[in-house]
C-alpha cells in the first residue's frame, strides 16, 4: 500500500493536471455537518463525488451551506439528479453539467446521474457521480447506463464514482472494473473499507477512471490534518474515498 502522502493539486508545464477527487456518502446531511465540512475540507478536493444530497425542502439551500462551509461550489445534482451531487473547487473551468434521472424501477426508488465536464489547465475532464440500486438486476443495468453515458460525454479522460451498494466481487462492480481503473486496485493509498465508519469492512464506494488516467493513489484518508476519527464518524455512515489522479492535456 502507498504511504506516502497524496499529491496536492498542481498544473504540470505539460498542461496536464493533478487533480484530487473525493467521493462521499453524505446521508441527506442528516448527521453532524460541521464534522462532514471539515473532513471534505480537509482532503483539498478539486471535485467532490457526492451521494444522499439532500432531495427535499430547501435542499438547496442545504448543498450551498455545506458547499461554503469547504470552501467549494456547487457544480450540478442534488434533488435534480434524485440525490447524486458534483461540488468543485473555483480552479476547475465549468464546460458544462447535466442531470440524468434514470428508469424508475416502480417500487424502488428513483435514480440518477450527476455529470459534468470541466477543465483543469489544458485537461479535460469528464465527471460522473452515482448511487446505485440496492435491487441486483436494476444496479446492474444501471451499471451499463453509467458506462454508455461516459461514453457519450465527447470526453477522452473522465472520473466516475459513488456508492455502488455493492462489493468488489459483485457483477456490477465487476463491469465497472472491467471498463474503467478501478482506483483503489490501481494504486491502494490510506484504507480500504468505507463502510461503516464504526466498523469498516466493506468496499461498497469506489473511484473509477478511463483509461489514460494515471492514478497516482486512492483510498479512505485516515490521517487528515485537523481531523480525527471522531470526526470521520460523526460526519454520516460512509467513510470518503479521496483519489489523486493526473489527467493528460487535450491532445492538439
Amino acid at each position: 500500500m502507498v504511504s506516502e502522502p497524496l499529491p496536492n493539486s498542481r498544473t504540470e508545464p505539460d498542461g496536464s493536471a493533478v487533480v484530487r477527487v473525493l467521493g462521499y456518502n453524505i446521508r441527506s446531511m442528516r448527521d453532524d455537518t460541521a464534522a462532514l465540512a471539515r473532513v471534505i475540507s480537509a482532503c483539498a478536493p478539486d471535485l467532490v463525488l457526492i451521494q444522499e444530497a439532500p432531495r427535499f425542502f430547501r435542499w438547496r439551500k442545504k448543498l450551498a451551506r455545506l458547499a461554503r462551509a469547504a470552501d467549494l461550489v456547487i457544480l450540478s445534482g442534488g434533488g435534480s439528479a434524485a440525490g447524486p451531487a458534483l461540488l468543485c473547487s473555483l480552479r476547475a473551468t465549468v464546460e458544462r453539467t447535466e442531470d440524468v434521472l434514470l428508469p424508475l424501477t416502480p417500487g424502488l426508488h428513483r435514480r440518477g446521474f450527476a455529470t459534468a465536464v470541466v477543465r483543469f489547465g489544458g485537461a479535460r475532464l469528464g465527471v460522473l457521480s452515482c448511487h446505485l440500486s440496492l435491487q441486483s438486476d436494476e444496479r446492474y443495468d444501471q451499471g451499463g447506463m453509467l458506462l454508455d453515458r461516459l461514453a457519450g460525454m465527447g470526453v477522452e479522460h473522465a472520473v466516475a464514482g459513488g456508492d455502488l451498494n455493492e462489493r468488489p466481487g459483485g457483477r456490477t462492480f465487476r463491469r465497472l472494473a472491467e471498463g474503467l481503473q478501478d482506483c483503489w486496485t490501481v494504486k491502494p493509498w490510506g484504507g480500504e473499507n468505507t463502510s461503516t465508519p464504526a466498523d469498516p469492512h466493506q468496499r461498497i464506494d469506489a473511484l473509477f477512471a478511463t483509461p489514460g488516467v494515471e492514478v497516482l493513489g486512492c483510498g479512505v484518508p485516515l490521517d487528515l490534518p485537523g481531523v480525527g476519527p471522531d470526526d470521520l464518524r460523526a460526519a454520516t455512515d460512509h467513510l470518503p474515498v479521496l483519489a489523486a489522479l493526473r489527467v493528460p492535456a487535450v491532445r492538439p
